[in-house]
């Protein structure tokens, strides 16, 4: 009888294991997902639907500059950026990391900005990027972190 009980108990931990996994692979191509529609609208420099993907509380930490915080100020950072003569961005997300509770996750990636420098040349700065995300309140994943710094460039 025991062995009959440990082996239920052992088959429904599996198929717990197994719902688990799947359930992290499910975050993962959702991110994944919604990660590419945003940088789709990034790249389009539609700036209400870029600002969408951050939550209300966002923080974003770009290079050399203050954080800005709060959805409002993120809409008048991405909204210079995009009036910046030549700006555009594009970013590859690499990585997606999802909690074992499945509402928070973090992904890395690479990125590249590029505008037209002071002398009307066009200037690309490669990067590697950081975002956090966090499921909201509807069950949609919306990122209240995104950090990126300057990529080392490439060692002879």
């Amino acid at each position: 009888m025991r062995l009959v009980v440990f082996g239920i108990v052992a088959g429904l931990l599996s198929l717990l294991g197994c719902a688990s996994s799947s359930s992290m692979g499910d975050a993962k191509a959702e991110i994944l997902r919604v990660d590419r529609e945003w940088a789709e609208a990034a790249q389009a420099g539609d700036v209400d639907r870029t600002v969408s993907f951050w939550a209300d509380d966002a923080a974003v930490f770009p290079p050399g500059s203050p954080a800005v915080v709060g959805k409002s100020a993120i809409r008048e950072y991405v909204t210079k950026s995009f009036q910046t003569p030549g700006f555009s961005i594009s970013w590859k997300t690499t990585d997606v990391v999802v909690s074992t509770g499945g509402d928070v996750a973090y992904t890395t990636g690479t990125n590249r900005v590029t505008f037209n420098a002071p002398d009307g040349t066009r200037a690309s700065v490669d990067g590697k990027a950081v975002t956090v995300w966090r499921r909201d309140a509807k069950g949609d994943w919306k990122c209240v972190i995104d950090i990126w710094n300057e990529a080392l460039p490439p060692t002879p």
